[in-house]
């Protein structure tokens, strides 16, 4: 279908003609999923705008530019779009209109539609080079246009999403090829020759294949071998533990800098015994992402992505043995047959009714380990409990009982009273000014945002290992090896980068607040007071979450730490429970 674009005409012509717009600020957005050049991606779109706007006499301000975001998040939901869009309410924001470089970055769908009549209200012009200029709000040429590269970009996506998944299925299926991500614990990454595109072979990109890791490949035979003689998981994450040998996490921490690595978890034995991968296959397409609607009554707050796992009918497996194999065919189907007879024949993870609802589950913290402590039921009482095995006290060096226990009983009614008190009517002056005075300095002072920090530990970790390739380089080393040790680095890094840029938009957008703003949100704390008196446990845990509650059990004191932050606010009390270990 061919679109003829309409000459620019009353009234926007007529703003054209008399150089109404003389401030422009400039969005552009830049996904790196795609291995995209941030840097070389806004030249090109900060050229295209400027050679729109100079002719008119414009030039830019200020920029506003999204960095490793899909364009399917709405604007609201893109850090430097959702500053666009506050900064329109600014009478005193410094520009006149917003200019783009290229629509099909800046708009989704039907995102268009939902952010221009914002731009419209404030009075402030959208300008696009698709249309020469400045959008007519009023023209309908303009909306089909707009709707038009909306309905481009939709479906750009879409293809190159198709076309992706199709490529990678023959890759895997028929070449057995090494299709990136992290290589499964007891292998390691190797060379395997040039890029076949020619393109990318001439920028040093190479090709990767798995060889047993020295360290890591007997324990994985050794785990098969356990599991086959009547070990459980359990057992052998106890015994890997106490013979010393690292975790996944703890063997490779730059990559799993979430975990902790104190010891073996049962579910990373688990994990270890159905990864069909062992048996020198190439798996692939284990997992996929969905886009699952935020909230069904609002559309427009787009989709979020979860990992879900596919059928074992989807997995897609190599023709060929692609790897050394790490355990035979024979032993990994036995294994597999085990654990399926140990489930008692489940097939899926079919959610089980809870018998007790606990109020308090994902709150409880453990003060001795700092981790979650775990629901548990005995003689129709609610507790709460941290396991910690002998060895991982070992391990890591921590004085922790095997078992800590404290009541649920023991806490609710304690911290009900607490809530109450805090909130009721006479307090929420006092309550009030100290939430205030406890927020910390937004931008600037504070901690260090937990996003932030990873990313600033693998690129700390990264520029090391640029600095070792170099000294190698300098001593010889052969530089084509050298060469593709520091690609890899530096993709590695540019994505850590990415992260910690990402991170610091949102934590830079969030801000102090008022203590008005402050009193409005705990206006809402009357049906909070009312909830805690009357209602049952479902409600109760409903607030309890509401409020961002999170309570650290101490237990060689008997005392429960509680922090509620609601939104930005901060509040602690300590109270005494009953409980033991």
């Amino acid at each position: 279908m061919t679109i003829d674009v309409p000459r620019i005409e009353e009234p926007a012509a007529a703003l054209l003609a008399h150089h109404k717009y003389q401030r422009f600020a400039f969005y552009g957005r830049v996904s790196t999923e795609d291995q995209q050049d941030p840097v070389a991606s806004r030249n090109w779109q900060l050229t295209r705008a400027t050679s729109l706007i100079e002719p008119a006499g414009g030039i830019i301000v200020t920029e506003f530019f999204d960095v490793g975001l899909s364009r399917s998040l709405p604007w609201k939901r893109r850090p430097r779009a959702a500053r666009v869009l506050d900064a329109l309410a600014d009478p005193n924001r410094g520009f006149d209109a917003v200019v783009i470089g290229e629509p099909q970055r800046a708009f989704y769908g039907n995102q268009y539609s939902l952010t221009m009549p914002v731009f419209s209200h404030y009075g402030v012009g959208l300008w696009v080079p698709e249309v020469g200029g400045a959008i007519d709000p009023e023209s309908e040429a303009h909306d089909l246009i707009m709707s038009v590269f909306g309905g481009m970009s939709k479906g750009e996506r879409t293809r190159v999403k198709v076309r992706v998944r199709t490529a990678m299925t023959s890759q895997a299926k028929i070449e057995g090829r090494f299709l990136g991500g992290r290589p499964p614990y007891g292998y390691r990454l190797a060379d395997a020759g040039p890029h076949p595109n020619p393109g990318k072979a001439a920028d040093g990109r190479r090709l990767h294949k798995l060889e047993p890791d020295p360290a890591t490949a007997p324990v994985v035979r050794r785990i098969f071998a356990m599991y086959l003689a009547n070990n459980g998981y359990f057992a052998i994450a106890e015994a890997l533990t106490r013979d010393g040998i690292p975790s996944p996490s703890a063997a490779d921490p730059a990559r799993n800098p979430h975990r902790t690595g104190e010891g073996w978890a049962k579910s990373a034995v688990k994990n270890i015994l159905s990864n069909p991968r062992y048996t020198g296959r190439q798996v692939w397409n284990k997992q996929r992402k969905d886009e699952v609607l935020l909230d069904v009554n609002d559309v427009a707050l787009g989709y979020e992505t979860r990992m879900r796992w596919n059928d074992k009918d989807s997995w897609v497996w190599s023709d060929i043995i692609a790897h050394p194999p790490l355990v035979t065919v024979n032993d990994f189907e036995l294994v597999q047959t085990i654990m399926a007879a140990n489930g008692r024949g489940r097939t899926g993870t079919r959610q089980r009714k809870v018998r007790h609802h606990y109020v308090l589950r994902g709150l409880m913290l453990c003060g001795l380990c700092g981790r979650k402590m775990q629901s548990h039921q005995a003689h129709e009482v609610a507790y709460y409990r941290c396991r910690y095995p002998n060895e991982y006290a070992l391990a890591n060096h921590v004085q922790h009982p095997r078992n800590v226990y404290v009541a649920e009983r023991d806490i609710v009614p304690a911290l009900d009273s607490w809530l109450l008190k805090v909130f009721a009517p006479h307090r929420l002056t006092d309550t009030i000014r100290r939430l205030h005075a406890a927020q910390p300095d937004a931008g600037h002072g504070g901690t260090v945002a937990p996003e932030i920090a990873a990313a600033n530990k693998i690129i700390a970790m990264c520029d090391a290992k640029l600095v070792q390739y170099r000294a190698i380089a300098d001593a010889g080393g052969d530089p084509a090896t050298v060469a593709t040790w520091m690609t890899e680095v530096n993709a590695q890094r540019a994505a850590a980068v990415a992260q910690r840029d990402k991170a610091a938009a949102q934590k830079h957008t969030s801000r102090r607040l008022a203590e008005d703003d402050i009193r409005r949100l705990v206006g809402s704390f009357d049906d909070i007071r009312n909830t805690l008196r009357d209602a049952r446990n479902e409600g109760k845990s409903n607030v309890y979450r509401e409020l961002r509650l999170a309570l650290t059990y101490d237990p060689g004191q008997n005392k429960i730490s509680v922090e509620a932050t609601p939104d930005a606010d901060y509040c602690g009390v300590t109270v005494r429970v009953r409980g033991g270990t």
